[in-house]
């Protein structure tokens, strides 16, 4: 219990920061579309982890667990993009590519640890 409380603050303080940084985007084309897709990939992180642990079957679960692999990947993706184009010039986006390199890596080993035991009792 209280390394799923650990994980839904974990999310929610990548949104917020994810959010924060996003604002800090030059008003271009370029840094308004990476604006908007990083807040939507980085707000859904936490949202589907909190659906996560209101799942009502194992199957349900692991698909929210999924969902919240792909969205933490794609923020990374967009973190990248903004240093590949030098958008912004601060330390944060480093912290937060590592940080959503790290909660990529815990959903991964949780979804492989779920999925080897539920093949094990087939």
């Amino acid at each position: 219990m209280e390394k799923e409380k650990d994980l839904k603050k974990r999310t929610k303080r990548f949104c917020i920061d994810c959010i924060n940084l996003a604002n800090e985007l030059p008003n271009t084309f370029l840094g308004n579309h990476i604006k908007g897709q990083l807040i939507r990939c980085s707000s859904s992180v936490a949202a589907n982890y909190r659906a996560a642990n209101l799942a009502h079957s194992t199957a349900a679960f692991t698909s929210k667990i999924s969902i919240v692999i792909e969205e933490a990947d794609e923020s990374v993706f967009w973190l990248e993009l903004i240093e590949e184009f030098n958008l912004v010039q601060t330390n944060q986006r480093n912290y937060l590519e590592k940080g959503g390199q790290e909660l990529v890596a815990i959903f991964v080993s949780s979804r492989k640890k779920l999925q080897n035991r539920n093949f094990g009792n087939k």
